[in-house]
């Protein structure tokens, strides 16, 4: 019985096994679908569809800078044992490259590796978030990538306008510790500032405030929210006398994206 392409990627969709071992499988069975299934599960190689309800909170992040390019890949797996092995990292730093050199759609390339490795490595294993910049003419670039067991764990972009390398370096830096989840305080949703308005109102009152002071007090807050969230608002990691809007002294944050593990 002959068998198709087609057949083999249906084979590798309803296994979990890799396009080389759905090939090895159906030539061994003359394309019966059914028996090659039992074929793989047998030798083991039908294991990755029932690792992928498993959690993978660990993993690793490639970061790339080629000039005017940034890209960031990350990489997802169950254990920090797996992320911090060469098989695993390499992966994620070709991915990256990929990206960068041809956009986020080049990581496609990679899935039959990607299968191919949930099997060498036993692991739920797949790819997370993925990240490309390209900076507008004049503006720069510039990148925060902690590193831990020797595997990337939290990775920042940068794109600044009218300011220098070291000042997108500096908020890059700042961003991986301060995890700010929006640019400026006008960025964050209607709906959250209200929210979080009439929880502090509530805490407010419950802390016995006087009721004619609420306003007052609850507008207060509110500004320490925003320098919770907002970029611009927070002070700056090196200098808390300084928040990132007078650090940049006139310069402007154009985009920033953040990456981590866990």
């Amino acid at each position: 019985m002959s068998f198709t392409a087609k057949d083999v990627q249906a084979l590798r969709q309803a296994t979990g096994a890799g396009m080389m071992d759905a090939k090895k499988a159906l030539e061994a069975n003359d394309g019966d679908m059914e028996a090659a299934g039992q074929w793989l599960r047998e030798k083991g190689l039908g294991k990755a569809a029932e690792r992928a309800d498993r959690e993978n909170a660990q993993g690793a992040i490639a970061l790339v800078i080629d000039g005017n390019v940034g890209s960031m890949v990350q990489l997802k797996c169950e254990t920090d044992f797996v992320a911090a092995s060469d098989q695993f990292r390499t992966l994620a730093e070709e991915m990256a490259a990929a990206v960068a050199a041809g956009g986020e759609a080049a990581v496609e390339q990679f899935s039959t590796r990607l299968d191919d490795l949930k099997l060498t490595l036993k692991e739920n294993i797949e790819r997370g978030a993925v990240v490309r910049f390209e900076a507008a003419d004049g503006n720069v670039l510039d990148s925060y990538l902690h590193l831990q067991g020797g595997r990337g764990v939290n990775g920042v972009l940068v794109e600044v306008a009218g300011g220098s390398k070291e000042l997108a370096h500096d908020v890059a830096v700042h961003i991986g510790f301060a995890r700010p989840k929006y640019l400026s305080k006008d960025d964050v949703p209607a709906d959250e500032v209200a929210r979080e308005r009439a929880t502090l109102e509530t805490i407010s009152r419950n802390e016995g405030k006087p009721e004619a002071a609420l306003p007052k007090i609850v507008e207060g807050r509110i500004q320490g929210f925003f320098k919770d969230v907002a970029l611009l608002e927070q002070p700056y990691a090196k200098d808390d006398k300084l928040s990132i809007a007078q650090l940049l002294n006139g310069a402007s944050v154009v985009r920033y994206a953040q990456v981590e593990i866990g």
